[in-house]
């Protein structure tokens, strides 16, 4: 190998944490606080329903 092939890239495993971490400044970077507080609440509480469900189904299966 000559070091001038394309085929194959090198990737850290932070660049996918980067560019999301990006990708969401881009997004909510014009946005007015108010939708900021409601789009970061929805996502909130659907992140602690679905960490709910998760504990429930595993006390379940354990039983």
């Amino acid at each position: 190998m000559d070091g001038t092939d394309t085929d194959q890239i090198l990737a850290s495993k932070w660049d996918i944490p980067l560019v999301v971490f990006g990708a969401i400044r881009v997004v909510f970077g014009d946005l007015p606080v108010w939708a900021k507080v409601v789009v970061l609440g929805l996502v909130g509480s659907l992140g602690v329903w679905t960490a709910i469900t998760w504990l429930r189904g595993r006390r379940n299966r354990v039983r």
